[in-house]
């Protein structure tokens, strides 16, 4: 999460990096740019045999194509290394405050290394086979077959590697948004967790050859054995896994307890990963896939909570449990069949998921999460989550009946249910976005000294005007970060109107110590602490004894890096974001389709007229 982007009040930029470090960062991706284009293009024009033996290794030991084998391997172990770098920059951000550029955050190599890995396992996809790789291919030029998962990775990882120059380019018009939902940075994550619908539809064509004979060596025309059970098992483990992780991470801020937008957004934005993976890894994996891809999501990100948290010493994401989410499906699954009726098992888990599952995070959240999900969040988390969880259900079934091993006619129900869901939602985001801000609540604030000097902390008694400001709130804290750490305090009620502080608040150095209330649709704050910031510049709100202050829209505070920029240029900016990330979506939507409809050979169409339906095949090919 680049934009987020402070080590040392006023000494870092807040409106881009330095000049210096995108001269440097734009001549590293010439060079590697470079040796990508050589690699494959001479791969193509026989004088580089490199990508050739390596993909051939690759083949040899998966029992795939060595098309999709490779760039396969490629493409997981840069996700993985995207995504850790991703949480601990995340982490540093929050701990620590924007910094000098992408250079200057050991996060971001990790970031940076691991898109340029996905992109990269997108074009070996392209390149290496010599001839038509798959009946899903596209022709990219005479003689030029390319795999379709292949061209969705490469597009998914150009997607968010274009979000590193469109980030800086956003902050040097509009300044830091200091929060993981910042457009561009949503690109940078959105890339990321598409990739693994690439993976999959590269695996699915893949497997579709091996079976047909097809050329699986990297040009020579040999045919490819069947994958090893073992194997497939694993990798549908992996990759259904890989997609929970992916839909998580835009929780994230919620994960470390400095969300920025309405409490609801957690319940709903849980219900839909849930159901819309664990749909995805029923369907297309077999029983007990479910459980498997939790058992994966629970693995990588409890290692990920331990290495970003203790190991490296950075405030600690927590993370969703998914596990009775994934019994629901596994029981549904027991009395529907989701091949014969995919529309029926989607919908049927999404109403589990939605009242089951909903229920069963609730007590997580309790258990594990930074601000627990309180009974003020009621009936709207229930609603919402229900409606986001059945949503998910029904994607997720157009999904995985997409990624089918046998091309499948059309389903004119499933994919209008499909529509339904992605409509559904658009409009509970565009709901749960709006947060206007309270006018007229006021805080009285006493703070006592806890530990004096130069690491100065105090507690806190505040009182509200009006008393009943916090009734029914969903959260009422102190929150102070960006000096070195995360403190995020529940205040306690000790009389009608009358909070106190359970735990220090440091106010010194660069920290940013504020009160934070959200009650129904709006999030205000009052500072406590700011430290003075030249580079914005912005003046010290000091800690006195006693102060009162009025509650403004906290995004206010908690950005205050941002800049004030005309009206149309928003509209525009916000408009080619969104244009390009709807493309990517409906590109991927399309490749789905593709891939469900293509059979045979010719041009990688499906056939004008159908064929009659060919007798069904045991269940082990379809457990990709």
């Amino acid at each position: 999460m680049t934009g987020i982007d402070v080590i040392a009040q006023g000494t870092q930029p807040a409106g881009g990096a330095a000049v210096g470090e995108i001269v440097i960062a734009t001549a590293g991706a010439a060079f590697f740019s470079l040796a990508l284009l050589v690699l494959g293009f001479g791969h193509r024009s026989g004088r580089v045999a490199l990508l050739g033996r390596a993909a051939d290794w690759a083949g040899r030991r998966s029992g795939l194509p060595a098309w999709s084998a490779l760039p396969a391997v490629v493409a997981t172990i840069s996700l993985l290394t995207a995504v850790f770098g991703m949480y601990w920059d995340i982490a540093l951000h929050i701990g620590v405050g924007r910094d000098e550029g992408p250079l200057a955050n050991p996060a971001h190599y990790f970031i940076l290394i691991g898109l340029f890995g996905i992109f990269a396992a997108g074009f070996f996809a392209m390149v290496l086979p010599k001839e038509k790789p798959s009946a899903a291919a596209l022709k990219l030029g005479p003689g030029w077959y390319a795999p379709l998962g292949g061209v969705l990775i490469c597009a998914c990882g150009a997607f968010s590697l274009i979000g590193f120059p469109l980030d800086d380019m956003w902050h040097r018009l509009f300044g830091q948004d200091v929060t993981l939902w910042g457009p561009t940075h949503l690109m940078l994550i959105g890339g990321a967790a598409m990739t693994l619908i690439g993976i999959a539809v590269l695996g699915v064509e893949g497997l579709r050859a091996a079976a047909a004979g097809r050329p699986g060596e990297s040009g020579d025309g040999r045919g490819r054995r069947g994958e090893p059970t073992a194997i497939r098992l694993l990798r549908t483990v992996a990759l259904t896994g890989g997609l929970l992780i992916g839909l998580s991470t835009f929780q994230a801020e919620f994960d470390f307890g400095v969300p920025q937008f309405r409490f609801v957004f957690q319940p709903l934005l849980v219900m839909l990963a849930a159901s819309l993976g664990l749909v995805v890894a029923r369907q297309w994996g077999g029983r007990g896939a479910a459980l498997g891809s939790v058992a994966f999501f629970l693995v990588v990100r409890g290692l990920l909570t331990v290495v970003v948290g203790p190991v490296l010493g950075e405030p600690m994401p927590h993370f969703p449990l998914y596990l009775v989410e994934a019994l629901v499906v596994e029981a549904i699954a027991l009395r529907i069949d989701g091949r014969e009726r995919p529309l029926a098992f989607g919908a049927w888990c999404g109403a589990g998921i939605g009242t089951i599952g909903l229920a069963a995070e609730w007590g997580w959240s309790h258990v594990f999460m930074p601000i627990p999900w309180p009974a003020e969040l009621l009936p709207e988390a229930a609603i919402l989550g229900f409606a986001a969880a059945l949503a998910g259900g029904l994607l997720g079934a157009w999904v995985s009946s997409r990624l089918s091993f046998e091309p499948t006619p059309g389903a004119p129900a499933l994919r209008a249910a499909a529509v339904l869901g992605a409509a559904v939602v658009a409009v509970i985001v565009v709901y749960a976005l709006q947060k206007p801000a309270d006018a007229g609540v006021r805080a009285q604030v006493a703070l006592t000294e806890v530990r004096g000097g130069p690491q100065r902390a105090v507690s806190a008694d505040v009182t509200l005007a009006p008393r009943s400001a916090a009734d029914g709130a969903e959260w009422l804290t102190v929150t102070a970060w960006q000096g070195d750490g995360l403190v995020v305090d529940r205040l306690r009620e000790v009389a009608p109107g009358r909070y106190r502080s359970t735990e220090p608040i440091p106010v010194h150095g660069n920290w940013k110590a504020l009160v934070r209330l959200h009650r129904g649709n709006s999030l205000t704050a009052v500072p406590i602490f700011l430290p003075r910031d030249a580079a914005i510049p912005a003046r010290e709100v000091p800690a006195s004894p006693r102060f009162e202050r009025t509650f403004v829209a906290d995004h206010t505070i908690l950005q205050r890096e941002q800049k004030t920029a005309a009206g149309w240029l928003w509209v525009v900016a916000y408009a080619v974001v969104a244009g390009i990330a709807l493309s990517l979506l409906g590109l991927l939507a399309w490749g789905l389709h593709r891939l469900g409809t293509a059979s045979g050979g010719g041009e990688g169409r499906a056939p004008r007229t159908p064929a009659p339906r060919p007798v069904r095949r045991a269940r082990v090919p379809a457990e990709v």
